[in-house]
């Protein structure tokens, strides 16, 4: 009998440990299964504001605080946008003095908790930019997915979708430069974001069903006149542009990619985003597991998606481009890593040019250098208008 109590006390404490630990994997895995559109992620540190004066505001130090560039600053009913570093203001060891741009809405006051986005602008095209607009449904397999679209002479529509942690306004940060080349600009939001229909499950499946509703885009596009499209994405919506052109029944209207701090290998995004919440490492394959289950995500290393690419997302196979892409990724990336972008630029050189942008964080390589990367995007563009 002590041995019958014994074994049964030791499967009870396994299941009770096991299920522990899928707990625990859920919890990690929501850090990019669940990430709210427009919210910092996990990787995204909370600074302090210690103070502000004309033209200038002074921060908690912080290599987030840093950064080069020009950046919106966002709080709990805040947003502004701070530029450069003033090295030669005066500041304490622990704090940084930025150039104070403008303040969007709300105050900044001292004590404040805020971080660093990509967004520079909120509202829509014509509160921020002034420039005219249509809000467009867009028929999408789950329901009408909510769209700004920017008139433009020519025939060659410019499709932007956001990744994690962002909405459609991050499209504004490009939305000038590309409305003054002519471009028709078409900026989705799509499953899971404010105004469109939710997922059945919930879940963010990192572009690999998201991608559908981009080609309901495409689709759209279409119908009111475009004859080409380039797909701009950043991070996930990179994943979704990768997928759609390989995989839509409109693939040939496919003229260009542009994929900002694309995410090749959803796997090692997600560890990244469980880690910055403090999920021991140990446990980080629970995590990625948790995943697979409840998405039916698949690919990444160790898995099975048949890429050919050394275990990463089967849209990032290299075989599977056949437009020019321009890529516009950095080293310092902490979300989705560099590396995976120049092996994908190194194995089909004749199709993808990479702009490297250094001390940029993930979904913001045009805050680091704004006139750098449009420089970049422009000479990209010419030959597909």
């Amino acid at each position: 009998m002590r041995t019958v109590k014994a074994a049964a006390a030791a499967v009870t404490a396994v299941l009770a440990a096991g299920a522990a630990g899928v707990a625990v994997g859920r919890f990690a895995g929501d850090a990019a299964l669940k990430a709210p559109p427009g919210r910092p992620l996990p990787t995204e540190p909370r600074l302090t504001v210690h103070g502000t004066a004309a033209g200038r505001i002074t921060l908690t130090r912080d290599l987030a605080a840093l950064r080069p560039g020009v950046h919106g600053l966002a709080g709990n009913g805040s947003h502004a946008v701070v530029g450069a570093v003033l090295p030669t203001a005066a500041r304490s060891a622990d704090t940084v003095v930025r150039r104070l741009e403008r303040v969007t809405h709300g105050t900044l006051n001292r004590g404040d908790a805020v971080w660093l986005t990509p967004n520079l602008y909120v509202g829509d095209p014509g509160s921020a930019l002034g420039l005219d607009h249509a809000d467009v449904d867009i028929p999408g397999e789950l329901g009408n997915l909510p769209a700004w679209f920017v008139p433009g002479d020519r025939r060659t529509w410019v499709i932007a979708v956001h990744g994690l942690g962002a909405t459609r306004e991050h499209a504004l940060n490009l939305m000038g430069f590309l409305h003054r080349r002519r471009f028709p600009v078409l900026a989705l939001a799509y499953r899971g974001d404010l105004g469109a229909p939710r997922p059945p499950d919930g879940l963010n499946h990192l572009g690999a069903t998201e991608w559908r509703d981009l080609d309901a885009a495409m689709r759209h596009a279409a119908r009111h006149g475009a004859e080409r499209v380039v797909l701009l994405g950043w991070s996930t919506g990179a994943t979704m542009a990768l997928r759609a052109a390989a995989d839509s029944a409109l693939r040939d209207l496919v003229s260009g990619l542009v994929l900002d701090s694309p995410v090749l290998d959803w796997r090692t995004t997600l560890r990244a985003l469980a880690a910055a919440r403090h999920t021991p490492g140990a446990l980080l394959p629970l995590a990625v597991r948790a995943a697979e289950g409840r998405t039916g995500l698949h690919g990444g290393p160790g898995g099975s998606g048949g890429s050919g690419n050394s275990g990463g997302d089967p849209a990032a196979d290299p075989a599977r481009l056949t437009v020019p892409t321009l890529i516009l990724h950095g080293p310092d990336d902490t979300v989705a890593p560099w590396s995976l972008s120049r092996r994908l630029a190194d194995r089909r050189p004749e199709l993808v040019a990479l702009h490297t942008v250094p001390h940029a964080a993930h979904g913001a390589m045009w805050n680091a250098d704004p006139a750098a990367y449009e420089e970049a995007l422009r000479r990209f563009l010419t030959p597909l208008m």
